[in-house]
């Protein structure tokens, strides 16, 4: 699996892929066919590829670490663009199709109501990482700086879990609320065990007792 995933027609065939909700939508908008409320459609499925997107983030450490995939990590990168090109496009379809870009209606909708202030602050959050998201960033900044800023993407995860949550709240639908809630705890709640994990070895006598030791010197 690491050499189909290093290999160069790898990284095309995911981004076209990635591109295909967004092609459905555009096919569906030029076509109407998009159902009686197009609008309403297209705000709440590029919200939904948001949040998708970032659980496909989310698990491509676990994923990677299980099955020994190293090259997954190759491809995270894009991914994470790629949730921050969907909640781009989220944030249009709400000021375009709901606020008509009324900017002064826009700051008030999102001081007045907690799931609009929540779902923005999680976009807010969301932009420094994708802007840090290129190597040269990574060198300005430095690996472990740049390694807690990226961490964000827990708190983000959990705001963007809280905004879907108040959204469907108004239609007393909790049913997907609960399938992204599980996923979400699940991946979150392995890089705990994962990190605990690590925290015991590194405690442990034996490797502390391996690490204590020197190699003999010969000759």
């Amino acid at each position: 699996m690491n050499k189909l995933l290093m290999h160069p027609a790898t990284k095309p065939v995911i981004f076209l892929l990635c591109l295909l909700p967004f092609a459905r939508l555009a096919y569906g908008a030029f076509t109407d066919g998009l159902g009686a409320n197009p609008a309403e459609f297209l705000i709440r499925a590029t919200g939904d590829w948001t949040l998708r997107f970032i659980c496909i983030v989310l698990a491509v450490t676990p994923l990677r670490v299980m099955t020994k995939w190293n090259a997954l990590a190759r491809l995270r990168r894009m991914l994470g663009l790629f949730a921050y090109f969907y909640v781009v496009l989220h944030l249009l379809c709400y000021s375009w199709f709901d606020m008509g870009f009324e900017w002064g209606d826009i700051a008030k909708d999102i001081a007045k109501r907690p799931f609009i202030l929540v779902g923005f602050s999680a976009f807010v959050l969301l932009t420094p990482l994708a802007a840090t998201s290129f190597n040269r960033a990574i060198k300005a900044m430095g690996a472990k700086r740049w390694q807690t800023l990226h961490k964000l993407v827990y708190v983000i995860s959990g705001l963007g879990l809280l905004h879907f949550f108040w959204m469907r709240a108004g239609k007393n639908n909790f049913a997907e609320v609960f399938v992204y809630a599980a996923i979400i705890a699940a991946l979150l709640a392995w890089r705990v065990w994962n990190f605990a994990s690590k925290r015991r070895k590194a405690k442990s006598p034996a490797v502390a007792v391996r690490g204590s030791e020197k190699p003999l010197r010969t000759g």
